[in-house]
């Protein structure tokens, strides 16, 4: 070939500027190979692909990659040059967003330019912008970090998700520290069955961490196993909560609409005071803790932030007063497991007050747990306003049709308005 320079990359043939390679890759609803000539019209001189067939043309090179999406994450984060000096991924089915926001949180409270990506989108410096997917492209996520890193931002936190660990998004990367938080029914219509989705989760293990960097997972769940075989195979260190060799949790109990709890780490005890509703935050915060110290917080510091501490967007968030002492709480629970588990926190820290649970099931989309989420539903709460929930394409009649399999029909209002059904469940809210 001889010696040749490009001046960047692209997977999108519309936004190919002059001497950009351009990478063809073949996506779930189009195929990159069918936009090459639009891409060199464009002015790319190097094309990419996974297909060895393609129409060979003048003064343009091309390559053969049997991994295109892996090739474009690599040239991506090599062009971002130096990176923020801590970097944390998280993964798991539930809690990956609260954790990041508990780790910005702490470490904001603690005077350090922090940043983190993810569902709730980009937040650093007291800004926010929204994202269209958990986990971004190479070369959208690259010029974020470019962008944090200008900013003087020297610690990042990101929600992995596991559509971004097996589309190759990542890689490349390598985190400081990986957590995993746990693993339920999701995402089966793109993985097929649990054991594809766990796999796609442990690729950040295996494979995106780097030497003698740490782990950080729940000693409690079954998959902890796997995790702590991980870190030993590739000697990363490795730190539990729930267990002596990380956060131990001594005591805990309820104060209405705060929690104190009294934890143990390397052989000191500490106690916390949470303002936070819901059990499930311990976990949450204690590996946001860890994660924290991991990126080289003193632990003392951490602890003297916990209290400040304030509940995530959208998870077991308290929102409005009401005057007769009844309380309005958002969850965006959206799997079997976090819809029960949100309604098991609120039985147990709320056993005298009934529950009015507003939900639905979004469209196009793993169809499966809709019956599932109907029975626990009914399962665990006293009063059931069915609504729509974002049905995409789908008839919002059939997707409320398919949770209603699972429920008792006396419990269940049916409205199909969300706004009114918001309105109505808060209108018919009795004290407590």
């Amino acid at each position: 070939i001889g010696e040749t320079f490009f001046s960047g990359v692209s997977f999108n043939s519309s936004k190919v500027k002059k001497n950009n390679i351009f990478f063809a890759i073949q996506g779930e609803k189009f195929d990159g190979n069918d936009y090459i000539n639009i891409a060199i019209k464009n002015g790319a001189k190097v094309i990419i692909s996974e297909n060895k067939k393609l129409k060979k043309k003048e003064n343009i090179i091309f390559l053969y990659s049997p991994n295109i999406r892996k090739l474009l994450a690599n040239i991506s984060y090599k062009v971002l040059g130096k990176k923020p000096k801590k970097i944390v991924a998280v993964t798991g089915t539930n809690g990956k967003s609260s954790i990041a926001d508990f780790y910005y949180q702490i470490l904001n409270f603690n005077l350090k330019k922090v940043a983190s990506i993810g569902t709730l989108g980009i937040k650093y410096m007291g800004k926010k912008k929204s994202l269209i997917n958990t986990t971004l492209d190479p070369i959208q996520l690259s010029s974020i970090l470019k962008d944090i890193r200008k900013k003087k931002i020297e610690y990042v936190i990101m929600e992995a998700s596991s559509h971004g660990l097996k589309q190759n998004r990542l890689d490349g990367l390598q985190f400081d520290v990986g957590i995993f938080t746990n693993l339920s029914h999701d995402h089966l219509d793109y993985h097929k069955n649990m054991k594809n989705y766990f796999k796609s989760k442990l690729y950040l293990f295996e494979k995106l961490i780097k030497k003698r960097g740490n782990i950080i997972t729940d000693a409690n769940i079954p998959q902890s196993k796997k995790i702590i075989d991980i870190s030993k195979k590739k000697k990363l260190n490795l730190n539990l909560i729930f267990k002596k060799k990380g956060i131990e949790l001594i005591s805990h109990k309820f104060l209405k609409e705060k929690q104190n709890l009294e934890i143990k780490y390397n052989n000191k005890k500490y106690p916390i005071e949470l303002n936070l509703i819901g059990k499930i935050q311990i976990k949450n915060i204690l590996m946001a803790i860890l994660a924290a110290n991991k990126s080289g917080l003193k632990f003392e510091k951490i602890i003297n932030v916990i209290h400040k501490l304030k509940s995530v967007e959208g998870r077991l968030e308290k929102i409005g007063k009401i005057k007769n002492n009844s309380k309005v709480i958002l969850d965006y629970a959206h799997t079997p497991e976090a819809l029960k588990l949100a309604l098991l926190n609120l039985k147990e820290q709320f056993p005298m007050s009934k529950i009015s649970l507003v939900f639905g099931c979004g469209g196009n989309r793993d169809f499966k747990k809709r019956s599932i989420m109907g029975k626990i539903a009914e399962k665990y709460s006293d009063k059931i306003y069915l609504t729509d929930d974002n049905p995409r394409y789908e008839n919002p009649a059939k997707i409320r049709k398919d949770i209603k399999k699972g429920i008792n029909k006396s419990k269940i209002l049916e409205i199909s308005n969300r706004k009114k059904a918001i309105h109505e469940a808060i209108m018919n809210l009795n004290t407590g």
